[in-house]
């Protein structure tokens, strides 16, 4: 199943980044360029970083200057995980094309990547909550109430990966369609956020 693929991919990319547990250290993807498995694991490392950000900017004690490098560098990695999204539906697209739906076929909420975006975020939060049921520093009300909460993104992670899969089989059997709209993000672009476009006009 293709979600087993993107556990195993996720789990593995989140392995390596903790091997130094450093959000400068450069990526070394193992898959080639061309594979689906490259860009799942290019995917999840670059939410494995931002995971990591999102923990270094909420330090009450930061540096405003370091602050402001780290939100910059957190919406730039925002601007990376849609774009690679958008990679991953190009891949559905590609594969599907020939699928021709049946009457009445219907279309999904989310396109197949933004569900397999949350697939990643989930493999983050199993792996950092099951960090916190095993801390032998903390309390065992702590790691009790931790292995709860990772019971429960364990079986999320389960009910997703079947959704998804039986969102792809809907599609390749033409019960389903991809309709893939590319996000219209404005507070990157120069010409649509206006404190950037006013700025750039004085």
């Amino acid at each position: 199943m293709f979600t087993e693929l993107c556990n195993q991919i996720f789990d593995q990319s989140i392995a390596d980044y903790h091997v130094h547990n450093s959000v400068y250290q450069p990526i070394l993807n193992p898959y080639e360029k061309t594979t689906i498995e490259h860009l799942l694991y290019l995917k999840n490392w670059i939410d494995t970083v931002q995971w990591h950000l999102e923990d270094i900017i909420r330090d009450p004690l930061i540096d405003p200057v370091k602050a402001l490098e780290i939100k910059r560098w957190i919406d730039k990695s925002n601007q990376e995980r849609t774009d690679v999204v958008e990679y991953i539906d190009s891949y559905f697209l590609e594969k599907y094309k020939d699928v021709t739906p049946v009457v009445g076929a219907s279309i999904n909420t989310e396109s197949p990547a933004w569900a397999v975006d949350r697939l990643s975020i989930l493999a983050l939060k199993i792996y950092h909550m099951r960090e916190e049921a095993t801390r032998t520093d903390a309390t065992p009300a702590h790691r009790e109430a931790c292995q709860r909460k990772l019971d429960v993104l364990l079986e999320q992670r389960r009910d997703l990966g079947t959704a998804i899969n039986l969102l792809l089989e809907d599609i390749d059997a033409g019960k389903k369609y991809m309709k893939v709209y590319k996000q219209m993000k404005m507070y990157n672009d120069p010409s649509l956020n206006p404190v950037l476009y006013k700025s750039a006009s004085n």
